[in-house]
């Protein structure tokens, strides 16, 4: 099945009809590039806090789909990584806007990515993402950067919460009606800095499996409406030291996108408890 991440409002309303004409308009995306690339770029940031990655390992296969053609996902017999992380904003908004940027919101984002090893033209690359899937719970953010930015290919959840209970992290992420994808899932932090079996092949220990997946600076993401990639800078100095293992305390759920891929079984889950974030740049390839 071709991969489709076209934006679906979770509501049917009159204003979520709308939503979707608007963000899928190719006349007005292509105006917006236009504009935009004549201009500095504008960059964002946020203090982000509870960053809960879940990773899974999946075949090569499962995920074909979603992988631009002359991308090579980093892999091992034929076995690549998979990863949801969720976490809390705090103010995100221009960093241009310095203290003021308080006024602007905190929304919850759930970014779902494979990890690369070369770029189209056998370009190797060390710390590159490829973004599948992102949502939101604030409508300001997902049609803001589905008008603004092609690096995040951005859903509107219908239900969205991510708590924090002592030690226990909830996430719980619904699509409804739209196109969000669906995730629950329920961890707690523990001291057990052991290795699942499963990541052997890719790390030879806990700490190089963190650094691997938390430390990246660049995002690619497949641009639908004119068939090309988007390459963004990023600015994420994690504190590895910092960084707490996670175990799951029941069934982590997901809806078809997870199925389809062959997301089975318990995820490798860890915890950055906070992060300032900094989007610096972004251009199409």
């Amino acid at each position: 099945m071709p991969y489709d991440n076209a934006f679906v409002h979770p509501s049917a309303s009159l204003a979520g009809r709308l939503a979707n004409r608007i963000v899928s308009n190719r006349p007005l995306l292509r105006a917006r590039r236009a504009l935009l690339s004549r201009l500095p770029f504008l960059q964002l940031a946020s203090d982000v806090e509870n960053v809960v990655y879940c990773t899974w390992v999946v075949d090569v296969a499962a995920v074909a789909t979603l992988v631009p053609r002359g991308v090579t996902l980093a892999n091992r017999d034929g076995r690549t990584l998979f990863t949801t992380l969720t976490y809390a904003h705090r103010h995100f908004g221009p960093s241009i806007a310095g203290p003021l940027r308080r006024v602007f919101p905190s929304p919850l984002q759930s970014n779902w990515r494979l990890y690369l090893d070369a770029l189209p033209g056998g370009t190797p690359v060390n710390g590159t993402v490829l973004f599948v899937k992102n949502v939101f719970d604030h409508p300001l953010y997902a049609l803001g950067s589905r008008l603004f930015s092609d690096a995040l290919p951005s859903h509107l959840a219908q239900r969205f919460t991510h708590t924090v209970q002592g030690d226990r992290y909830d996430t719980l992420l619904s699509g409804g009606g739209g196109s969000a994808p669906d995730l629950c899932c329920t961890a707690q932090v523990t001291e057990d800095r052991t290795l699942p079996d499963a990541f052997a092949p890719f790390f030879d220990g806990w700490r190089e499996a963190v650094a691997f997946l938390s430390l990246q600076h660049a995002a690619i993401a497949r641009v639908e409406d004119c068939g090309r990639l988007v390459y963004a800078l990023i600015d994420l100095p994690i504190n590895i030291d910092l960084v707490r293992p996670l175990q799951t305390t029941g069934p982590v759920g997901g809806g078809d996108f997870l199925a389809r891929i062959g997301v089975t079984g318990e995820p490798f889950c860890f915890v950055v408890p906070k992060v300032a974030f900094r989007v610096l740049s972004e251009r199409l390839l």
